[in-house]
């Protein structure tokens, strides 16, 4: 049903370019996602179309307007970060505007200040913000990785932490790192890319180059973890569900004093040997509600990458479900025929 038009008013004209958009694709995208319609004249901009959904147009188009205001960042990602958080279950308008407008919690880096794209993402920074030990947990393109990292490189400037400590598992996803050019640490860098380029987009190069080789920053495989206390750090370990139990284990307890702790994983993209379990997965089961961890699961919704992305992972779920389903069927069907041709027996 079609509720009565919603008129803003905005008071600097200067801001309005950026808000709308060249050519005005902000407001074309956001007519699209909520089905509204989105007029302009002057510095009025009026909405029609469903009521709840001019609602949410509001908050979005008002949200997005603050944060010019605060000199944060409009472009076509922001627009739609603030149409995910706006489509959220639980938002109300005050909360949708307060998240947009860079008003919810963020973290500030040397080169950017990061604010959430999803709801979720905004549970996850003040998570890091507020645990020692937290699980980040959910299919690619969500920003587990990148938001652990930008948090480690805030309390390292701030002086929370004196160094951060970067691992993955060295584990083979399908290639053989043994032929690949190089000594070790030429063989292990490609693979620990992800982890640099986060570091490069939150610190100028020169001084990521710097600390990597005072060692305030350290990026290494899991297996150089053992043995030792990590103190005053912020350690991050990500693609963890392809440890084994005993190796999370061993990781988990190299937590020293004054340090903090990410684990980011996806437990639908294992590449473990067949048959042995997820470390990442072993740990949920036996920390998650513990006091200190923090653990954040993410869904396809909060894709914040390309919007394919999102149907992509959507796609692989669905057909993981129907998989499961099937196998669930055919497990049934095998019992029933089993119980059918056990013969009776008396009491006696």
């Amino acid at each position: 049903m079609t509720g009565a038009p919603i008129h803003l008013q905005f008071d600097d004209n200067h801001l309005l370019a950026m808000l709308y958009g060249e050519h005005d694709r902000h407001l074309s995208r956001i007519e699209q996602e909520l089905g509204v319609s989105l007029s302009t004249r002057g510095n009025r901009l009026a909405i029609t179309g469903p009521e709840d959904a001019s609602e949410s147009a509001r908050a979005v188009l008002s949200g997005l307007y603050e944060r010019l205001k605060r000199e944060l960042p409009v472009s076509g990602q922001e627009v739609d970060a603030a149409l995910r958080i706006a489509l959220g279950e639980g938002g109300d308008a005050a909360t949708v505007i307060d998240q947009v407008s860079g008003g919810g919690p963020m973290i500030q880096t040397r080169r950017r200040t990061i604010s959430p794209r999803s709801p979720m993402q905004g549970e996850y920074i003040t998570a890091l913000a507020d645990y020692e030990m937290v699980f980040g947990v959910g299919p690619a393109g969500t920003g587990k990785t990148y938001l652990a990292v930008a948090m480690a490189v805030q309390m390292l400037l701030q002086g929370q932490v004196e160094r951060i400590v970067l691992s993955r598992p060295a584990v083979e996803a399908g290639e053989r790192l043994g032929f690949l050019p190089g000594d070790m640490r030429e063989k292990i860098d490609p693979y620990l890319q992800p982890l640099y380029d986060a570091l490069y987009d939150n610190l100028p190069r020169e001084q990521v180059d710097k600390k990597l080789e005072s060692g305030e920053i350290e990026i290494a495989p899991l297996a150089f973890m053992r043995g030792r206390t990590l103190s005053n750090a912020y350690v991050i370990l990500d693609e963890a569900q392809n440890t084994a139990p005993m190796q999370m284990k061993m990781f988990l307890t190299r937590l020293g004093d004054n340090s903090r702790m990410a684990i980011t994983g996806d437990l639908s993209q294992v590449d473990l040997p067949g048959g042995t379990r997820s470390g990442l997965a072993d740990a949920l089961e036996i920390l998650e509600g513990m006091e200190g961890v923090g653990v954040i699961r993410f869904t396809d919704v909060d894709v914040v990458r390309h919007t394919l992305v999102a149907r992509i992972v959507r796609a692989y779920d669905r057909r993981s479900a129907d998989q499961d389903s099937r196998d669930g069927n055919k497990k049934s069907d095998s019992l029933r025929g089993v119980q059918k041709g056990r013969p009776e027996t008396s009491a006696k």
